[in-house]
């Protein structure tokens, strides 16, 4: 076990909930992209799709030590290509120690990750480009006021989905989208989890071409909770079995934690105002009934 990973494994959870900067208190978001950085260190080129992590920097200051470039919110891929294609070019010409290479990681949020920029996402994998792409997602547009993005679970209420409604459609499966183009590597995570996230960023950063880590990011003022409760929300999304923790390598895929007594989805759903719909002034059985039972079917094929 690396240093870094015995590190993560023994932080306190009042930790975790901490970022050193300006962004929102539990940001789950910053906590994995936080923890990301403490394995990838300095030697790397944030290319950062348009998002609430824009808010990280002003120029031309950032709170890392090394590089960030912005780009629009569908120019992220595109953006790392550039960039691994000018330090491939200056290795060739010698102006570049090899040894001093930087690592390309295209850093987006869900809406770019499962819409705006999926396109030029796909493009990027089909090209075999060597980059790491961290999606921290928290489930809607989250810096123009939690719209609904296509990664909005069924029954989440948002800024456009009506007072007494929750969205209407399910989840779009990032991880799925990747795996069907045969990347190197693509792995689930959440901050709650940083000795899983670890252990993924480490093998992810040992290889080379298309890898995808995507991040559940409990959002506190999207999914209107208590801040200091971002830990726990991202702990009950495992442990209800709602947000998988798995990984694809060589052609398999395979859960790097199976939840063998999983707790009912309520008991994460009612922790978030987005569903407080759900449950109050009356109990809307049939949605809760279907997501249990999406939940619950997933979980099934996977044990098949």
């Amino acid at each position: 076990m690396s240093p870094t990973i015995q590190r993560m494994k023994d932080l306190p959870s009042a930790h975790l909930l901490g970022s050193g900067t300006a962004m929102c208190a539990g940001c789950g978001g910053m906590l994995s992209l936080h923890e990301t950085y403490d394995l990838l260190g300095a030697r790397t080129v944030f290319v950062n799709a348009a998002s609430c992590m824009t808010l990280l920097a002003a120029y031309p200051y950032t709170p890392f030590p090394g590089s960030w470039l912005y780009t629009a919110m569908a120019s992220a891929p595109a953006g790392a290509q550039g960039v691994r294609d000018a330090l491939d070019i200056l290795i060739a010409q010698g102006r570049l120690a090899p040894e001093e290479d930087l690592t390309a990681v295209a850093l987006t949020g869900d809406g770019s990750a499962t819409g705006i920029g999926l396109s030029a996402t796909s493009g990027a994998i089909d090209r075999g480009l060597d980059f790491l792409y961290l999606c921290y997602d928290n489930e809607g547009y989250g810096n123009t006021g939690q719209q609904s993005s296509a990664a909005t679970p069924l029954g989440a209420h948002t800024a456009t989905s009506g007072p007494a409604q929750g969205n209407a459609a399910r989840k779009k499966d990032l991880f799925a989208i990747w795996v069907a183009h045969q990347p190197v590597y693509a792995a689930t995570v959440v901050g709650a989890d940083a000795l899983d996230l670890a252990k993924k960023i480490e093998k992810a950063r040992a290889l080379k071409g298309p890898r995808l880590i995507h991040a559940l990011a409990p959002c506190p003022p999207g999914w209107d909770f208590d801040p200091a409760d971002g830990v726990e929300i991202g702990r009950l999304a495992v442990k209800t079995g709602i947000w998988p923790l798995k990984e694809y390598l060589d052609g398999r895929i395979v859960h790097t934690h199976v939840p063998r007594s999983r707790l009912p989805v309520e008991e994460y759903l009612k922790r978030q105002g987005r569903f407080r719909h759900l449950f109050e002034p009356e109990r809307d059985e049939a949605t809760l009934t279907l997501i249990q039972a999406q939940v619950d079917a997933y979980w099934a094929q996977v044990a098949a």
